[in-house]
């Protein structure tokens, strides 16, 4: 297989090397053309006044979060406490074996187990919540934290900040219902591997619902989409972005860095997505910590060098956040830029989430939907709210941002926020969004592969044909301006929305059994441990 891979990449260098000399604009002119009445169409903005419009999209994403947020009378706040025992693997022995057979009664109508005899009776999973939860990260955590933070600031002023935090909070909810689904509905190989997220529960949940034809056709679907984001926005977004980067740090503008760079991306990502998830796992469950922590690292540096000021800046945003200071749209228009920032950072009620979720070792769907809320806590709420925090408070003395006048590149402005106070700290911003740039690859990789099994089935081949085009796409997004094509690519990934939430909504009741069911073994754990009984999470 490396060797196909190998022979493919050397195939396909001088085709690059022509294409980006001469159909660049062409590829992109065609794209537009044939594509733009659908990035219309899904980026539609609904007009409320003269001064605002509303995208259709976020009313979906924030409505459904509302919903979700409500239906499981605020989970988002109720079970984060949950979530972080259950990351440190406080459960891991009821979510391996279930808490009846370890803790309940043992009678013999229960079959008298005892733990030693259950060793073969394991969870079906192939990586631990832990490694899930960073798998997930890895996709959204990444340039809309760094970039996009910047843009928002520069469109609805320091405002906006508090709306994206509000979109975070709202945000658990979504992702709690949808990971649960996708743990409840996936499908496992013979062989251990795991086929799951929202092509599986919209079929198979919906189908015992009694409407099997109409989630057949939302799954469909959503694979489509999937698979479109996964080669555009999770690919060649993220490969344009960071060869950007390396090219601009390295001032190797013109010729073929950009094309090199991106074949280099490309092996390395070869070498991770050959491993399946069990390998992005154990990538991601090191490179998404080492990088979040380096970049909230110097945040909290910055702002403990300008403590004296932490507090001017909260007042500036929530002032900014209730009065509009003079930002175009007022007060709508902050809201719309916060909250829009904050949804498409996390992905909260995307459903690409899901996928990554599902393949976690557990008895339980609703313990990895608990571990999934903590996903727009920390992209959002933490990572986000201190780009922000940095750029405002940085921007009193530098004044390289004026509020209400919308910027382009944003990375560039948070390295001169983070400049401004740790010198040539824009090598590091350019590493770490590198870094940010491949994880978020690696982890589409896996969505996308689970979207094409779908629809073409599973199997060696499927799987490689997959894999060889998702290398090919990273080299054409380093190589070349794709434009129209990343539009569309994007607007892939927000069209998973609609069949996601349509199916998320209906089954939201199948959810909350699921919920009580893991609360009912975790309060079975807690009253056998009261009673005496040896916490057998240490054998696990």
């Amino acid at each position: 297989m490396k060797k196909t891979l190998l022979s493919f990449l050397t195939l396909i260098i001088p085709i690059l090397t022509f294409a980006q000399e001469t159909t660049s604009e062409k590829i992109d002119r065609v794209f537009q053309d044939y594509t733009g009445w659908f990035v219309d169409a899904i980026f539609y903005e609904i007009p409320f006044s003269d001064t605002y419009q509303i995208p259709w999209v976020l009313i979906v994403l924030i409505g459904g979060a509302l919903f979700f947020t409500i239906y499981f009378k605020f989970i988002n706040v109720t079970a984060f406490g949950t979530a972080i025992r259950v990351v440190r693997g406080k459960y891991e022995d009821i979510e391996k074996h279930g808490a009846d057979t370890l803790y309940g009664d043992q009678t013999d109508n229960e079959g008298g187990d005892v733990f030693e005899t259950i060793k073969n009776e394991g969870a079906d999973g192939e990586v631990s919540h832990f490694q899930a939860l960073t798998a997930a990260l890895s996709a959204t955590v990444g340039l809309g934290n760094i970039a996009g933070v910047a843009v928002a600031l520069s469109i609805g002023g320091p405002g906006a900040t508090f709306w994206m935090i509000v979109a975070g909070l709202l945000g658990m909810a979504s992702k709690f219902a949808e990971c649960t689904l996708g743990v409840k509905y996936r499908d496992v190989g013979e062989d251990g591997t795991v086929y799951g997220g929202p092509m599986y529960y919209l079929t198979k949940g919906l189908k015992s619902k009694g409407m099997g034809g109409f989630g057949k056709v939302l799954a469909v679907l959503f694979a489509i989409f999937v698979i479109g984001g996964s080669f555009g926005g999770g690919n060649m977004f993220q490969a344009n972005q960071a060869a950007a980067q390396f090219v601009k740090l390295f001032e190797l503008e013109g010729g073929n860095a950009g094309l090199y760079f991106g074949i280099v991306m490309a092996i390395l990502v070869a070498i991770v997505i050959i491993g399946g998830i069990k390998r992005i796992a154990k990538v991601t469950e090191k490179v998404v910590p080492f990088m979040a922590g380096i970049y909230v690292l110097a945040a909290l540096i910055i702002l403990g060098a300008n403590w004296h000021l932490i507090d001017d800046a909260f007042a500036l945003i929530f002032e900014g956040a209730f009065s509009g200071l003079g930002i175009a749209g007022g007060l709508v228009g902050v809201m719309i830029q916060g909250i829009r920032r904050g949804a498409f950072s996390n992905e909260a009620g995307v459903g690409s989430a899901a996928i990554a979720h599902s393949a976690v070792r557990t008895k339980y769907p609703a313990s990895e939907g608990i571990v999934a809320l903590l996903e727009p806590f920390v992209d959002t709420v933490v990572i986000c709210t201190m780009t922000a925090l940095v750029i405002v408070i940085t921007n009193f003395d530098g004044g390289f941002m004026e509020y209400g006048v919308e910027i382009k590149e944003g990375v560039e402005i948070t390295a001169v926020a983070f400049d401004s106070v740790i010198p040539h700290f824009s090598v590091i911003l350019t590493i770490a969004v590198i870094l940010f740039a491949f994880s978020t690859m690696i982890s589409w990789s896996y969505y996308g592969m689970q979207g094409w099994v779908f629809l073409f089935g599973k199997g060696k081949i499927t799987d490689l044909i997959y894999k060889i085009l998702f290398l090919f796409f990273v080299v054409v997004g380093a190589s070349i301006s794709l434009g129209a094509v990343i539009n569309f690519s994007d607007a892939m990934i927000f069209a998973m929305v609609v069949p996601n939430i349509i199916g998320v909504v209906l089954l939201s009741p199948i959810i909350r059994v699921e919920l009580k069911k893991y609360y009912k073994a975790i309060t079975v754990k807690h009253e056998a441990l009261d009673d005496g009984a040896e916490d057998l999470t240490q054998h696990m």
